[in-house]
């Protein structure tokens, strides 16, 4: 008997630990960094093969669940080939830099919206309204940080919209 209350008072202590560090990876301002690829849609597809880039997001709490972020990063798309003319549209580079909210429903599932610019690297790229709506989860994985794994739908808006489906892995340290 002495045993089995033993053995349960350890258990506990360990499920409670960690639990406390769940807590402390979930709660205050963090800085990711991350890994993030662009699937085009709609006219922006028929242009672009795929995105690839990073960014870095800051998150701040706020109130219960809720934190406000800012982002900022950089993309590159691959153009495709022009079919039958050995042509190839051209890769094109955007910087978006985002500012948000980000609202836990559960412990580490997530649903955001960010809103900011998308600044074109090319010449006469020019600059567009970006908005993206997301949700994603985050796994704790050390004391203050997490392993963040995010999706979003983004559009750029500049005499027509530029649209994707963005992913997002991500490295978040707490601060």
């Amino acid at each position: 008997m002495k045993k089995l209350f033993l053995l349960t008072a350890i258990a506990g202590f360990f499920a409670f630990s960690g639990a406390k560090a769940q807590d402390a990876a979930m709660s205050g301002p963090k800085l990711g960094i991350g890994a993030e690829f662009a699937f085009p849609m709609g006219n922006f597809g028929d242009v672009s093969k795929f995105g690839v880039g990073g960014s870095l997001q800051y998150q701040h709490p706020i109130a219960n669940k809720l934190n406000v972020t800012g982002s900022a990063g950089y993309l590159n798309f691959q153009g495709k080939d022009i079919e039958g003319t050995g042509l190839k549209f051209a890769n094109t580079g955007f910087i978006p830099v985002k500012a948000g909210l980000r609202y836990f429903l559960a412990e580490n599932i997530f649903v955001a919206g960010e809103l900011g610019a998308a600044f074109g690297t090319s010449d006469g790229a020019g600059t567009a309204f970006a908005y993206s709506p997301g949700v994603g989860v985050e796994f704790p994985v050390a004391d203050k940080s997490t392993l963040e794994l995010s999706g979003r739908y983004e559009g750029w808006s500049n005499n027509g919209t530029l649209s994707f489906i963005g992913l997002r892995l991500a490295w978040n340290f707490g601060l």
